[in-house]
C-alpha cells in the first residue's frame, strides 16, 4: 500500500476535528477494517505523538483495553493497548495488568500448543462477544514508537490483547476466529454466563467446541 504526500495533513486535520481528541470507532463492515494496514516507516513525522495521544483517549474513553489505528480509519501498522487487570489473582483469564503502550508494525507466533477458549468483544463490533481460541503464549515482535524493538513473551489476557489488535492490523476481526454459535449479546453475556469462570457452561448450552 503506498500513501500519497497528503497523508500527513490529512490526518492532522482528520485529529482536529473531534473534541478532547476522542475519536469515531469505525464499526464492522467498513472496508478499513478488512485491508492490511501499510507498515509505519515515519510517514506522519512529529504528528505521531499527537496521533497516539488521539488513540489513547479513544481508547479510555470507550472503554477498551486496545486500539488498532484502523479502527479509527487510518490504515498504518500501529496499535495502543493498556489493561488494568482483574481484581480477582485468581481470575481464570491471567488478566494480568498490562502497562500503557503502543505497537508499531507488530507480529506474534505462538510459543507452545496450549490454547485458551474465552469471551471476547472489539469495540469496531459493538454490543456483541464471541468465544475465541487463541494462544495462551506468545512471542511479541515489533517496535515502540521510538523505534525501539520488541521482542517479548506475554500469557494469559495480555497475550490475546496482543493477537487481537495485531489481527486487525492484518485486516482481521476476531470474529473471523471465534465459535459463530458462541456470538451473544452483551446484554446475554451478563446475565445467562456472567458469573461462570469460563465459556464451559455457554458451550454446553449454545453447542459450540472449546479449546
Amino acid at each position: 500500500m503506498t500513501l500519497q504526500p497528503s497523508f500527513r495533513d490529512a490526518v492532522e486535520r482528520y485529529l482536529d476535528t473531534f473534541d478532547r481528541g476522542v475519536l469515531p470507532i469505525v464499526q464492522a463492515g467498513h472496508p478499513v477494517l478488512r485491508q492490511p494496514a501499510a507498515a509505519y516507516d515515519g510517514q506522519l513525522g512529529d504528528l505521531l505523538p499527537a496521533l497516539l495521544d488521539a488513540m489513547r483517549l479513544t481508547m479510555v474513553d470507550a472503554p477498551g483495553v486496545g486500539l488498532a489505528a484502523p479502527q479509527i480509519g487510518i490504515g498504518l501498522q500501529i496499535a495502543v493497548v493498556h489493561d488494568a487487570g482483574a481484581p480477582d489473582a485468581q481470575d481464570p483469564r491471567e488478566r494480568t495488568p498490562l502497562e500503557h503502550r503502543v505497537l508499531v508494525n507488530p507480529s506474534y507466533e505462538g510459543v507452545g500448543d496450549e490454547r485458551r477458549s474465552f469471551f471476547e468483544g472489539c469495540l469496531s463490533v459493538e454490543g456483541y462477544q464471541a468465544v475465541v481460541t487463541r494462544f495462551r503464549t506468545v512471542r511479541l515482535t515489533g517496535q515502540d514508537e521510538t523505534g525501539r524493538q520488541l521482542d517479548e513473551e506475554l500469557t494469559g489476557w495480555p497475550a490475546r490483547i496482543v493477537q487481537h489488535e495485531t489481527d486487525h492490523l492484518r485486516g482481521q476481526l476476531y470474529l473471523d476466529h471465534a465459535e459463530i454459535r458462541s456470538l451473544t449479546s452483551n446484554d446475554n453475556l451478563a446475565t445467562l454466563w456472567g458469573g461462570h469462570e469460563g465459556p464451559a457452561e455457554a458451550a454446553q448450552a449454545l453447542r459450540f467446541p472449546t479449546a
